[in-house]
């Protein structure tokens, strides 16, 4: 199902002033996109986008105040006809056309006006709809920060994934969101991951309880958000099944739309699961730079064989 915005969620959002349509308050956004309907005012209305919200300027006032009296009604009677438009929004505080509250009021849609800048307004409202409106999901697990990486430790209840993290945080790293992940994703395929309101801060020790990592550790031991970049799955270890050794298979896993490298850890008694995840961190760090350890051992390894085949013949 998709999600959608209330224009009453905007008013309330940037302290809008609604001049006329406040029984269209309920209208409901379902794009991030804004629009600036320039064309429109000069009578272009072949590929007029009307579910977005439209955004009225000094540039396309300037403009609509040097039609005739006739051109006037005509432009703003079309520009409020669509069903599908959620809102007319007047920046830079600018007098709000008689034609375009006439035509605003017989179609009950909202005119809201604010004193910001045309430019100022449209990026603000962009990113407020485009973390609103974006793809989510919630995911069993736990995101820490280590090393600036944005880590996501998955595996079935009770392996040990709030242990690892805690101590994580205790080796100077910060947590972010412990038993459930909130997770968007952005336009551009980055998957960003939060704690729940109710549970931000906090991590279930089992045998301790819910403790209050900020409380304990202190402000830098949490942070509210962070771009995910790795998934480590936590896996009981399988005495007949074969792990990779090298790190030449780069496995990856979908969350939402975005495919994010995998990182499959087998967990057994003595294997300090903390510093397996700060090499791994690193170690992605280094592969984003261009150095892999991994393929620079096996180009060497054919190297040397090569040269050995070459000895002996």
């Amino acid at each position: 199902m998709s999600k959608k915005v209330k224009v009453s969620d905007l008013v309330a959002e940037f302290h809008l002033e609604v001049i006329c349509g406040e029984g269209g308050l309920k209208r409901l956004i379902t794009v991030a996109d804004l629009y600036r309907p320039g064309l429109e005012m000069a009578g272009y209305y072949e590929f007029h986008p009307s579910e977005r919200v439209q955004i009225l300027g000094k540039t396309e006032l300037t403009f609509f105040e040097g039609l005739s009296s006739a051109e006037r009604m005509d432009r703003m009677v079309r520009l409020c006809s669509p069903a599908d438009t959620p809102c007319i929004l007047i920046s830079r505080g600018l007098d709000v056309p008689i034609e375009l509250l006439s035509a605003a009021n017989d179609t009950n849609i909202p005119v809201l006006r604010t004193p910001t800048s045309t430019t100022i307004l449209a990026s603000r409202i962009t990113g407020f709809l485009e973390n609103k409106l974006a793809p989510s999901t919630t995911i069993h697990g736990v995101l820490v920060d280590v090393y600036g990486i944005g880590m996501l430790i998955s595996g079935s209840s009770g392996i040990g994934k709030s242990e690892t993290a805690l101590e994580l945080v205790k080796r100077g790293h910060r947590l972010i969101a412990d038993d459930a992940v909130e997770i968007r994703q952005t336009a551009d395929h980055v998957l960003n991951g939060n704690a729940p309101e109710l549970i931000r801060h906090l991590l279930e020790i089992r045998g301790v309880g819910i403790i209050n990592v900020m409380t304990l550790f202190g402000a830098g031991a949490v942070r509210n958000i962070k771009k995910i970049s790795v998934v480590v799955k936590l896996e009981t270890w399988q005495q007949d099944k074969q792990y990779d050794r090298l790190g030449l298979d780069e496995e990856t896993t979908r969350i939402i739309d975005t495919d994010i490298p995998l990182v499959t850890i087998p967990v057994r008694p003595g294997r300090n699961l903390a510093v397996i995840i700060e090499v791994a961190a690193m170690n992605y760090r280094l592969k984003r730079m261009g150095y892999n350890a991994a393929l620079q051992f096996t180009n060497k390894l054919t190297e040397s064989l090569s040269e050995d085949m070459d000895d002996t013949e």
